[in-house]
């Protein structure tokens, strides 16, 4: 065995020293050798480890609980296209018949530039594709310079862009199907990428040459401890967990928990300025992941922004449910959740109005709110601010590509054991639609390269994710994603009443952001024809946390547009058309617009000087369990 190993790693090193000769006066044969046969050593033992801990899981595992083989429900979706695909061959061969002719004009350019070449670099690099716009895995100068890089970057391209192609183009396939084999598909290509693995990406073989294979020996032991030792699953690490703590160095902004149910603590902020707007403040953040986004640090808090604009602050800290949570629904949420803090504020502050927000899953739930307020003739909610929300989700996006009755079912019978959905699911559904910045970006940095994941709070808080009750979960996928009962009048009940948005007149300020994936912005226009009351829109760049989180200062980095839509019908594209960008952060913006609706000023609220007394330091027990 061991002739075998000394004859691998000579192998390898010799691949290593043609690719890139001129750093092979750094590469030491022995300490290269002797790396190896850690590596291999380790490896052997680690998988007979994970081998019998495997089979001792599967023996204690109840059939009943056992993973389905296709919990995406994928092969429904792809009979379906190939049955069409034979149907109309004509796509199929124009697309594979440029794709051949493509890849012989790359061999043959590549073999005529590899003649004239004595080092294997490449003069003037080929270029039959390109990467798209922003793709930053093919950075390294050798993906151009050299000619085998040259060609495994452009046949991956051209072999991706085949694969879109195919999938793209077959007629006649139901329409979630077609949107399901576009998503799979672009996960399979971004899956097979040469910069994902150790013998096709020239950053990661630089690194072996310059460490003689310790990164190797690093990436395996970071391997190994993101495993899960009882059920062999991957969690990737995203952030370093030790740099960051809640309430230390993340959720900093002061004040006091002065309210909680088993559902949510209700926080309070300490004020910043002497006097304050009479209208309070209360932030419905959601329950898919932690509040404390809007709070990550003194710098990019939207709180503390707030706060020292002068309002009086609330927020509502969901908790992190367990079993004994499972039967708490969507219509828990609204009576435990804003409800109850409405009364909970007024005695805090002695306010009956109040001016809202809510973000994500927690504005679809102020706007079901609001029509059960409006509904009962309940005027306590002045304005209300919507961050990237669904109301209509009729085009929500790629995540529409995990909604459909087999994969739902599926979901809830995961749920049915434990009563809760586990964070982690939810967390890599998110980060499926972004994978190479939310995936094999990380694979890379940790595993072939060796690396420790960079310190970063945005990060530590994606990781640090939240379960959900598995009566609410399923009744949120059910009637928001699966049938969109929410924007249809008079199609839900919550509480004895039934829900109309268009009986909602509040008004409102719709944020949303130009790239969001998770709630695009043309359906979260939608919002603007739902509801019967004045509405604002503005569109902020970026994405579903970066276009929300920025804040003003040196650092702007990304700009907004705003335009008020005098007629509810236009349609998303003639009000971009007809919006005005401006450079800069949005928040001012909207303190501009919430201004005009806070009321008069009164001495500043002390958090526990009211009726409600301080039950402890802000942020608050609920944020700080983890999973």
């Amino acid at each position: 065995m061991a002739d075998k190993d000394e004859t691998d790693t000579n192998y390898i090193s010799d691949y290593l020293a043609t690719l890139f000769p001129d750093m092979e006066e750094k590469f030491d044969p022995q300490i290269w050798a002797a790396n190896w046969s850690k590596l291999l050593e380790h490896s052997h033992t680690t998988m007979k480890e994970m081998i019998e801990t495997g089979q001792t899981n599967m023996d204690k595992a109840s059939p009943q609980y056992q993973e389905t083989a296709d919990p995406f429900n994928l092969g429904t979706a792809f009979l379906s296209w190939t049955q069409n695909m034979m149907q109309n061959p004509e796509t199929l061969i124009k697309t594979q018949t440029e794709y051949w002719q493509n890849m012989l004009n790359l061999w043959q350019q590549t073999a005529e530039q590899l003649m004239v070449s004595e080092d294997g670099n490449l003069g003037n690099p080929i270029s039959i594709i390109e990467p798209e716009a922003g793709d930053r895995r093919f950075s390294d100068p050798s993906w151009n310079e050299n000619a085998i890089f040259n060609l495994l970057k452009q046949s991956y391209l051209l072999t991706a862009d085949w694969m879109h192609k195919t999938a793209e183009t077959v007629e006649g396939v139901d329409d979630h199907d077609a949107q399901k084999i576009e998503f799979f598909t672009h996960q399979v290509t971004d899956a097979i990428s040469p910069t994902n693995f150790w013998a096709t990406n020239p950053t990661v073989l630089k690194e072996t040459l310059e460490t003689n294979g310790e990164n190797l020996i690093r990436g395996f032991d970071n391997l190994v401890s993101d495993l899960d030792k009882e059920t062999g699953k991957l969690k990737i690490s995203m952030t370093d967990p030790d740099a960051f703590s809640v309430g230390e160095n993340l959720a900093t902004t002061e004040g006091k928990v002065v309210f909680e149910n088993d559902l949510m603590q209700l926080i309070q902020y300490s004020p910043k300025t002497d006097s304050v707007f009479t209208k309070p403040l209360l932030i419905v953040p959601p329950w898919i992941n932690k509040f404390y986004i809007l709070d990550l640090g003194p710098k990019k808090s939207f709180i503390k922004y707030a706060v020292e604009q002068g309002h009086t602050v609330f927020i509502i800290s969901w908790v992190n449910p367990d079993s004994s949570l499972r039967d708490k629904g969507f219509e828990d949420y609204m009576l435990q959740g804003p409800l109850a803090a409405l009364d909970a504020i007024e005695k805090a502050t002695g306010e009956k109005s109040i001016n809202s927000i809510g973000y994500c899953i927690g504005g679809t739930l102020l706007s079901a709110t609001l029509a059960y307020m409006a509904a009962k003739a309940d005027n306590r909610i002045a304005s209300a601010t919507f961050f990237t929300t669904l109301t209509d989700f009729e085009n929500a996006g790629e995540l529409k590509v995990f909604i459909d009755e087999e994969q739902i079912s599926n979901i809830e019978a995961s749920m049915e054991e434990n009563g809760y959905l586990d964070g982690s699911e939810m967390a890599m559904t998110f980060n499926m639609l972004r994978p190479n910045d939310l995936i094999w970006s990380f694979v890379i940095n940790n595993y072939l390269m060796g690396k420790q994941p960079f310190p970063f709070d945005l990060l530590y808080w994606n990781s640090d994710s939240t379960r959900m009750p598995e009566k609410m979960h399923s009744y949120y996928l059910r009637n928001m994603y699966l049938e969109n009962n929410l924007v249809k009048p008079n199609c839900l009940t919550l509480a004895g009443e039934n829900i109309d948005l268009g009986k909602v007149k509040t008004p409102c300020f719709i944020l949303s952001t130009k790239d969001d994936h998770i709630a695009p912005w043309q359906a979260t226009y939608s919002i603007v024809n739902a509801f019967s009351g004045p509405v604002k829109f503005v569109l902020a760049g970026s994405g579903h946390i970066a276009g929300v989180i920025n804040p003003p200062g040196e650092k702007e980095k990304y700009g907004y547009w705003s335009y008020d839509p005098r007629n509810k019908i236009e349609e998303p594209e003639n009000w971009f058309s007809k919006s005005k960008q401006a450079a800069g952060s949005w928040w001012p913006e909207w303190q501009k617009w919430i201004s005009r609706k806070a009321g008069k000023k009164v001495d500043a609220r002390i958090p526990g000087a009211g009726k409600l007394k301080a039950i402890e330091d802000a942020p608050g027990r609920y944020v700080k369990t983890r999973l």
